[in-house]
């Protein structure tokens, strides 16, 4: 009797390790790689992302790719190292991280793209970026045309030193053509940061002072392009600095009198990190569908200049 007894302890011992080992290797891990994190909407992407984990828990590990794609692609083999079961990239490059993505899915780990598409990953989350670049130049159009009788000199701030993203200031420099003849298009410049943007307006406005349109792919640029003039000292009532990813700073500084900063644009950069979050956690448990999620385009004009989004791009 007292055999059997330790026979059956042994037994209820060894289930219940068998049992917490189980339950220890079900917790899932997803490493997610940002572009840049001094970027106020790749700030907003990764509280997303880690909120939705937390939520599934799931650990969630993000790392700040620094606008350096070899760090980057170092980034994501870490993440296969480290025994993720998902990952996500907003890739500096696309191209640059398929080797490494194709690694990740042979050893089985579902690679998710956010921002901009990494071909082979298993699903995307992402923005079309020559579309973004219309819908800022619409933007710029509405007020050369409602405010400049069709007249502007033009400064495009990009961020063409990330492949993908030329494609935006492309969108943004074809449409202003298109929808404004008579303006011109004096500079496009690229800058990574707001400190660079500041830097370029400055130079720019000194080259070309009767600037008065900055069209810029982002909020970051357009805040840094804001520093600029507001350090000049230009008094304009109808000047315009026109932002995209309608970011916490950007929609605070338009409110403030006599900004400058009259629109930004709101992709949902939360919802992206959740939705990149909530496709791994899927695709993990239920296998790849292969499914492309695209950013929505909303503009939020600054109050009481009597544009909105329904006002049209040509009088």
């Amino acid at each position: 009797m007292k055999a059997k007894r330790v026979i059956l302890i042994a037994i209820c011992i060894l289930t219940l390790l068998s049992t917490a080992g189980w339950a220890q290797a079900k917790k899932l891990k997803f490493g997610f790689s940002v572009a840049i994190l001094d970027n106020p909407y790749f700030i907003e992407v990764a509280n997303g992302f880690k909120d939705q984990c937390k939520k599934l828990g799931v650990e969630a590990i993000v790392t700040d790719g620094k606008y350096d794609a070899a760090a980057q692609n170092d980034q994501l083999e870490n993440f296969i190292a480290m025994g993720c079961q998902a990952i996500g990239a907003a890739p500096v490059d696309q191209k640059g991280l398929q080797a490494v993505t194709q690694k990740a899915k042979d050893k089985g780990i579902i690679v998710i793209s956010e921002a901009q598409k990494i071909d082979n990953a298993d699903g995307h989350v992402i923005v079309d970026d020559y579309g973004y670049g219309v819908v800022n130049g619409t933007n710029a159009a509405k007020w050369i045309n409602n405010k400049l009788g069709g007249k502007a000199e033009v400064l495009l701030l990009t961020l063409d030193h990330v492949e993908a993203v030329k494609l935006r200031g492309d969108g943004m420099a074809d449409t202003i053509k298109k929808l404004c003849p008579n303006a011109v298009i004096v500079a496009r410049q690229y800058a990574e940061t707001m400190e660079k943007a500041t830097n370029i307006v400055d130079t720019v406005l000194i080259a070309h002072p009767k600037v008065n349109v900055i069209s810029c792919v982002n909020d970051q640029l357009a805040l840094g392009a804001l520093a600029a003039v507001q350090s000049k000292g230009i008094k304009n009532p109808n000047f315009y600095i026109g932002g995209a990813d309608a970011t916490a700073e950007a929609q605070a500084k338009m409110k403030l009198p006599g900004s400058y900063l009259r629109v930004t644009v709101d992709i949902g950069p939360r919802q992206a990190g959740i939705d990149v979050a909530q496709m791994m956690f899927d695709y993990v448990k239920s296998g790849s569908k292969n499914e492309t999620k695209f950013f929505k385009f909303t503009s939020l004009w600054q109050a009481g200049t009597g544009i909105t989004e329904s006002t049209p791009a040509k009088k």
